[in-house]
């Protein structure tokens, strides 16, 4: 059952999935957020990639591997939607940053 014809919207993982998948040899982490967004820290071995330049730079992934879309609260990282209309396999992080840094103090 191809639903390719339809609105592809990104499905999104919780942020417990996202941090299991991104150890993964094949999953790249994609961090959409502003410069001075990231200065406060990123996901180790994300990819930074501000949500303006997605496009211009799609050219630089690699369509063997999976990508997860990385924002502060999950709605710009829905240019996962980009992704995949490319033909990449790309999901969003759901909630964002924010639950990353909830889940960080929840574990302190």
């Amino acid at each position: 059952d191809d639903m390719s014809g339809g609105i592809n919207m990104a499905t999104k993982f919780s942020p417990k999935v996202a941090d299991e998948k991104r150890n993964q040899e094949n999953v790249k982490v994609i961090d959409v957020r502003t410069e001075d967004e990231v200065e406060e820290g990123m996901i180790p071995n994300a990819i930074h990639i501000p949500l303006n330049q997605v496009e211009d730079k799609v050219g630089q992934l690699d369509k063997s591997k999976e990508y997860i879309t990385v924002c502060a609260s999950g709605k710009r990282g829905d240019k996962a939607d980009i992704l995949n209309e490319q033909g990449f396999k790309a999901k969003t992080l759901q909630a964002g940053m924010q639950e990353v840094q909830t889940i960080r103090m929840k574990r302190q």
